[in-house]
């Protein structure tokens, strides 16, 4: 048997968890740049706030329903996920758990009973709840997508299921399929959900059930089709994955506070966003042979152009490479390249990949000692920053004004992560 443990609306959770006066009370986080709505609590949806709405156009419900709004605070939100997976792991063992998301993780309940997973299921719940503060709910059934299902109904039908439910056999499987419309199924998009609704006229889980691997391998994207239809039988298709280690490609990118004109904001972003993905590089025991740099334009007309031209380019290093200095020189001289003049720029990005582990790189004898010891350099200054936060050591090539920075005019403290803002009691 499979489990899906989802944090319920997990950005409003972790604001919350800090300011229990807004228990009960609508919140909505923003997304970077503070653009787009992208977690509402349960209150806010009621008041007809949309997911992923731009922020402007909700800003009337918001000031009149006094909806409080939060920027996204990602120190805050990846400590809290930490701590959410941790529990999960000290409770079930690191190899029954599978890191989905932020927020999501799959688990292998399959040393337990059947009738043992009701129980399991709620105490699962109650100590993540008890231990981080963050609330979750907990679907649990053969596969992962009939998971997906019993997690969506728990949290719908809240005061039913208490957050927990469990598909332990066919009845209870066919009851769920039946309550689920096919485009809230796991795999199913907008697009999928329309053809099978209009051609075959489906319209719930149970009914898509119904129909062969055949069916899916042939309408919903060939073998991925054909899984989903498996797991919606009851047959596992999609086992337990290892969590992924080291990534393939590391890649650094955000929104300007504002449209930015000049070369030298976009090299100071460009060279902080380098400085940013060669952390993440060495994180991982690695080292990058490419890297690459993108600007997007700001778009003149917002009906004909609003999301405005991207360009990009990169180079190939002669030797692979994890040091901050050796990267941002290369970024420096694409941006350069890269930069018109009268051309306004509303977001850059750096990406690196050709990504090998750092200690298969061959070293070289004739370089010197200084040279040599860079590596040493680097994980200082790794380590002073993780310590001490806000970029304490860096490249005088990032800048220090930084004023192309992102808004986040409702950022909240990070809590659990900077000594300066931790919370207080009194």
């Amino acid at each position: 048997m499979k489990a899906i443990v989802d944090c319920n609306n997990f950005y409003c959770s972790c604001e919350r968890l800090f300011k229990p006066h807004l228990e009960n009370k609508p919140v909505v986080v923003l997304s970077n740049n503070d653009g787009c709505i992208v977690s509402r609590s349960n209150e806010a949806k009621k008041l007809g706030v949309e997911m992923a709405g731009p922020y402007f156009l909700a800003k009337t419900v918001v000031e009149k329903n006094d909806v409080a709004v939060f920027s996204s605070n990602y120190n805050l939100y990846g400590d809290l996920s930490w701590r959410v997976m941790e529990t999960l792991r000290i409770m079930l063992g690191k190899k029954n758990v599978e890191v989905y998301s932020v927020d999501e993780a799959f688990l292998d309940l399959s040393i337990f009973s059947k009738n043992e997973l009701k129980k399991i299921a709620k105490e699962i719940k109650d100590t993540v709840e008890l231990w981080t503060g963050i609330k979750v709910s907990v679907g649990v059934a053969p596969t992962k997508v009939l998971a997906k299902v019993a997690n969506r109904l728990s949290k719908k039908q809240i005061s039913k299921y208490n957050g927990v439910m469990v598909l332990a056999n066919e009845e209870e499987i066919n009851a769920a399929l039946k309550q689920t419309a096919i485009d809230d199924i796991w795999g199913i998009g907008r697009q999928y959900a329309k053809k099978l609704k209009e051609n075959f006229c489906i319209y719930d889980a149970l009914q898509l059930s119904k129909m062969s691997e055949e069916f899916g391998k042939i309408h919903l994207g060939g073998v991925v089709g054909s899984r989903l239809l498996r797991e919606l039988k009851g047959v596992t298709s999609k086992d337990m994955e290892e969590e992924l280690v080291s990534k393939k490609m590391i890649a650094t990118t955000r929104m300007f506070g504002s449209p930015v004109g000049d070369i030298d904001s976009i090299k100071e972003a460009v060279a902080t966003y380098t400085a940013r993905a060669a952390e993440k590089l060495r994180r991982q025991h690695s080292a990058a042979r490419v890297i690459s740099v993108f600007v997007v334009a700001k778009g003149e007309d917002h009906n004909v152009d609003f999301r405005g031209a991207t360009h990009g380019d990169s180079v190939t290093l002669p030797t692979a490479t994890s040091y901050t200095n050796e990267l941002i020189k290369p970024a420096i001289a694409l941006a350069d390249k890269l930069f018109k003049n009268g051309t306004s720029y509303k977001k850059a990005g750096v990406m690196l990949s050709g990504i090998v582990p750092d200690n298969s790189i061959q070293g070289n004898l004739f370089l010197s000692d200084t040279k040599n010891c860079e590596r040493k350099l680097m994980d200082m200054i790794d380590n002073v920053n993780f310590s001490q936060r806000n970029d304490v050591l860096k490249f005088a090539a990032v800048g220090t004004t930084r004023n192309w920075k992102m808004q986040r005019n409702f950022i909240s403290d990070r809590y659990t992560t900077q000594w300066d803002e931790l919370f207080e009691v009194s």
